[in-house]
């Protein structure tokens, strides 16, 4: 199986430009099957979790014309079925964002319940209160989904939680709706703002994304556009964490700095310098990391998808941190790798109590999910010795090309295939 293979000690320093947003680009690739003309998408990252979306997208009969690593053609004019079957869509979260899209533009849809991460309870709940409101019918049945209406109508919605998912998905079926739609306590994360910004550029009329009041009034039907999606958030928080972790010095290209504010107030806090301009922010890592306190909250608040990076920084700072994760209950399997890597920390509740160590050493550890399996590979550039992690399908998930841009950064890591490249990589790195 592979695994990751890195040696530590070296600062990363240098340049790294960040990929298209996976979050915003899985809810644009459903959305793009609701129009019947040509729907041009740039900027697509090129990991897992999308090359899946666009199969099962593909299977429903809808044309699928990949133009070049980050650039995709869709038509769904000749969508035959509008019941989903692709196995990969029991595998990533984002399956259900084809039901708002194909509820929307049919007013029916039949998919698997999702997949992803486990990171803890991720009910859907909102998503079907949503749905039930504009006037379907859900049915669970057999590990599936199933939603049918005989019209949808707009509605005022109030959602119990702030659910990004349940916002994006509701707002899909909306913006096909007869009448007028209010959600309320929407979710206000950058990737509500892309997929709204383009449904809007197929026809839709929306108002409000990035704020807790959405507003839409349905039309009747989308058209083609072209659209590029917006940088990665949360890789470009990864790289500016990974500067901050190794003692680097990175500049972190195409990214948007308004997206970065909660991010870099930390990385500020923990005693790094940021130097920010139009689409970059250049972080220059400290000696030793100074102690923080961070709780984890919707956008604009600490990104829970942040929460493995800086509690990786937290290991390796002066004093002792208090880490508050308050949107998934079992995001701290990560904690128990680097107890074997050194670190010291130990879990009650919600909370962490993170006490810095001077330095890590190498281990074999194993990705627990996407984000914490990105950390642990920042964990282990930073140690002393050799690291392996196995379970990296997680990190391929969501990170695109992820070992050759830290490669591209001064990083010894490789991806191994087998046992044998591993003993190869130990021998030749010493």
């Amino acid at each position: 199986m592979a695994q990751y293979i890195m040696k530590g000690g070296n600062p990363l320093v240098g340049e790294v430009t960040i990929s298209g947003a996976k979050n915003a680009a899985l809810g644009i690739l459903a959305a793009s099957v609701m129009a019947d003309e040509d729907v041009l998408i740039e900027n697509l990252p090129d990991v897992r979790d999308i090359n899946m979306m666009l199969e099962a997208i593909r299977e429903i009969g809808a044309e699928v014309t990949r133009l070049d690593t980050h650039t995709v053609r869709i038509n769904g004019k000749s969508i035959s079925a509008l019941s989903v079957e692709s196995e990969n869509m029991k595998r990533i979260r984002a399956s259900y964002y084809l039901i708002g899209a194909l509820l929307g533009k049919y007013r029916r849809a039949d998919v698997p319940m999702p997949g992803g991460c486990d990171i803890g309870q991720r009910p859907i709940d909102q998503h079907l209160k949503g749905f039930t409101a504009l006037g379907g019918e859900v049915e669970l049945v057999n590990g599936r989904i199933c939603v049918a209406a005989k019209r949808l109508r707009g509605e005022h919605i109030f959602f119990d939680v702030v659910s990004v998912g349940a916002t994006i998905n509701v707002m899909m079926a909306a913006a096909l709706s007869e009448g007028r739609t209010i959600l309320e306590n929407a979710a206000k994360e950058p990737h509500i703002v892309d997929v709204a910004n383009f449904l809007n550029s197929m026809g839709a009329n929306i108002k409000g994304a990035g704020t807790d009041v959405i507003r839409i009034v349905g039309v009747p039907r989308f058209h083609g556009t072209t659209y590029s999606i917006i940088p990665d958030q949360i890789e470009a928080g990864t790289f500016m964490f990974a500067a901050a972790i190794t003692r680097g010095d990175i500049r972190v290209k195409n990214l948007i700095p308004k997206h970065m504010e909660a991010i870099s107030a930390k990385l500020y806090e923990m005693g790094c310098e940021l130097v920010e301009s139009d689409d970059e922010i250049r972080v220059i890592g400290t000696p030793r990391l100074r102690a923080v306190n961070v709780k984890t909250l919707p956008y604009p608040g600490f990104p829970t998808d942040m929460q493995p990076q800086v509690g990786t920084a937290m290991s390796l700072a002066r004093g002792t941190s208090i880490l508050t994760e308050s949107i998934f209950e079992s995001r701290y399997r990560y904690l128990q790798e680097l107890r074997r890597m050194g670190a010291c920390n130990k879990v009650e509740g919600n909370t962490a109590i993170i006490s810095g160590v001077e330095k890590l050493s190498g281990a074999e550890i194993k990705a627990c999910d996407l984000r914490a399996g990105a950390a642990l590979v920042l964990a282990g550039l930073a140690a002393d010795g050799i690291t392996t992690i196995s379970d990296i399908h997680f990190i391929q998930r969501g990170y695109e090309h992820f070992e050759e841009k830290l490669r591209a950064l001064g990083a010894v890591i490789e991806l191994a295939e087998n046992e044998r490249e591993v003993r190869k990589f130990k021998l030749v790195a010493g």
